[in-house]
């Protein structure tokens, strides 16, 4: 039984900022920090299945992409990297590209990659605050400049580079001709209301993510009878013990708390081990919102692409209290990234 306030450890990348408020009060004295990682406060505890981050670009990431579990494990790692995307702010104009635009052969995704063509074949799309993107191992993907951006993946850090806008860092060519759908990315799924205070934005079988909006000075009971990470991202609240604030992010496992609205209202990521929503994970203490029916696991979208090396996985798309000081960065409460190989 576990409800952690949670760490937070700052990446230094070449696309990130130094500008990280209101989402951090990390100071990063002139480098660029491009992912905040939220890490269980307790060093010593197990590692958690799932990684939340925070993602700030200045810059336009590499394309890459990530492996699935039956390629990760082939070459040693535990598992692969099915990732979301929630955008917490957009810059006019900023955009994520998911997939190709046509099908490619084997040859023609190395001779893409070989000659940087690759970054005229992904397919870009808009994105504005409050989109929702889902991003399944073996997805060939990239991310814009102007973003601030909340993902939850698999615990995973492997990643293989096709195009790095001349920034001189090794490509990852074979790895990725073997993890990568070398076409177009399945449909997006709309977001589904569960409850007044509940929005499913992704189910896949390693997570399910959902937003919550929960009124001014409401008062709720949060049953996490499984992993569940809480991220702040509008509002406040007091959860347990813990004030929690815009850019904060609570761990529980196995437990069950209240969490008391401050008057501003709350706006929450929640993310939990998948494939279906908990119909039981928040419950408003007076008597609304106690759960939903639970509805058929949503329908896999097809990708009608053949991979060009391993077959992918599976997936389906689909108070007011005194604040308390953010967490500082702690490199040494890291999770145990199982690759060398960062975006």
């Amino acid at each position: 039984m576990t409800i952690e306030h949670a760490s937070m450890r700052a990446m230094q990348k070449p696309w990130g900022s130094t500008d990280l408020l209101p989402w951090s009060e990390v100071r990063p004295d002139g480098a660029a920090i491009g992912e905040l990682w939220f890490q269980r406060a307790n060093m010593s505890a197990p590692d958690p299945a799932l990684l939340l981050k925070l993602l700030f670009t200045t810059q336009p990431l590499s394309i890459q992409v990530h492996p699935d579990d039956a390629f990760a494990r082939s070459i040693g790692l535990a598992n692969g990297k099915t990732e979301a995307w929630y955008i917490l702010s957009a810059a006019p104009g900023a955009e994520v590209a998911l997939g190709l635009r046509r099908q490619l052969s084997a040859d023609e995704l190395r001779d893409a990659i070989a000659d940087g063509s690759i970054a005229d074949l992904v397919h870009w799309h808009a994105a504005r605050k409050g989109d929702v993107f889902h991003v399944p191992a073996g997805t060939i993907h990239a991310i814009g400049a102007g973003l601030v951006i909340a993902e939850i993946q698999q615990s995973s850090d492997a990643t293989f580079r096709l195009f790095d806008h001349g920034r001189g860092r090794e490509l990852h060519t074979d790895q990725a001709l073997a993890a990568a759908v070398a076409g177009p990315a399945g449909a997006r799924t709309a977001p589904r209301r569960l409850t007044e205070a509940r929005t499913l934005l992704v189910a896949t079988p390693y997570f399910v993510l959902e937003r919550a909006d929960c009124a001014p000075k409401s008062n709720w009971d949060i049953d996490a009878g499984m992993e569940t990470w809480l991220l702040v991202i509008e509002g406040h609240a007091r959860v347990g013990s813990m004030n929690a604030f815009a850019g904060d992010a609570i761990f529980l496992d196995a437990e069950a708390a209240t969490m008391e609205v401050g008057g501003d209202g709350l706006r929450a990521l929640l993310a939990y081990a998948g494939p279906e929503p908990a119909p039981g994970l928040l419950r408003n203490r007076d008597g609304q919102n106690v759960g939903f029916p639970q509805p058929p696991a949503p329908a896999t979208v097809p990708c009608h692409q053949a991979r060009t090396g391993a077959p992918v996985a599976g997936t389906s798309s689909t108070g007011a209290s005194s604040p308390s000081p953010k967490s500082p960065s702690n490199p040494k409460s890291s999770p145990s990234p199982k690759s060398e190989m960062r975006p």
